[in-house]
């Protein structure tokens, strides 16, 4: 892979859409090179759906910034503000951002794909399922909210509803609301939308994961390749939930993200 020689253009807090009655804000990296009709990312943190924020996965949108993807590190509603779907609302109304302002972004409106980690994992799934009501009315809602290519990172596959945990320590039931029948569990759970039709995916995960099961996104791969979707997993051994935190697993995952999406978008 090549990378730009020259500085990451940022640009910090700018707002993409509405959250509900809120501004939705995300940080823009833009290559090193102005260059027309570039790939571009939308990166999605993680925290359980209940805290994190756009500044986790900064050192993911410079890196991947400097291989020439025009990337966005989007903010989204934690379920403390907001029950489901408002979350995968976000996300989608930050893909229609990239391509309404395609062309003052020098972006392929045709070439964006999206990345996340745990619950951004998770989010990132999502964009690839089609529903309407995934869609929300954050703004540019007369654009698509396609994406061509999903890398998720230790995600949560499916939502489980635990009618024993603790609600206290339940993300799920946190993201889902008291109100949400096991129907609405599974609307949610992004290993029940792979088909033929789902976009090129990959999976990375640890051995080890204390947090998101890797049986889980093993069975997500599983149906991945029985539909004939592209995909490829990676599972690093003995590492626990977020191993990526450490520098040098972070810029191997990396390093993957960089192939993989050079080679879909």
């Amino acid at each position: 892979m090549k990378i730009q020689d020259g500085q990451v253009k940022i640009q910090d807090g700018i707002v993409i859409g509405n959250a509900g009655d809120m501004p939705l804000e995300a940080d823009l990296f833009l290559p090193p090179i102005d260059d027309i009709k570039r790939p571009a990312l939308l990166i999605v943190h993680g925290g359980g759906w209940r805290e994190g924020d756009r500044t986790q996965l900064r050192g993911y949108a410079i890196l991947l910034a400097r291989l020439g993807l025009v990337t966005l590190s989007t903010s989204y509603r934690l379920s403390t503000e907001a029950f489901w779907p408002a979350q995968i609302q976000d996300v989608n109304c930050a893909l229609r951002y990239l391509r309404a302002n395609s062309e003052s972004l020098g972006i392929d409106p045709e070439r964006i794909g999206i990345s996340g980690n745990s619950a951004g994992g998770h989010l990132a799934l999502m964009a690839g399922a089609k529903n309407k009501i995934f869609e929300g009315q954050g703004g540019n809602n007369n654009e698509s909210s396609h994406v061509k290519a999903i890398c998720a990172i230790y995600p949560p596959a499916r939502i489980k509803k635990l009618d024993n945990a603790d609600p206290l320590d339940n993300a799920f039931l946190a993201l889902m609301g008291g109100e949400a029948k096991q129907s609405d569990y599974d609307k949610a759970s992004p290993i029940n939308y792979i088909n033929k039709d789902y976009v090129p995916t990959m999976l990375i995960h640890g051995s080890k994961d204390n947090v998101v099961s890797l049986r889980d996104t093993n069975d997500l791969y599983e149906k991945l390749i029985a539909n004939k979707v592209p995909s490829e997993i990676h599972i690093f051994s003995e590492e626990d939930h977020a191993f990526d935190g450490k520098n040098e697993y972070g810029r191997v995952v990396a390093d993957l993200q960089g192939l993989f999406f050079l080679k879909y978008l």
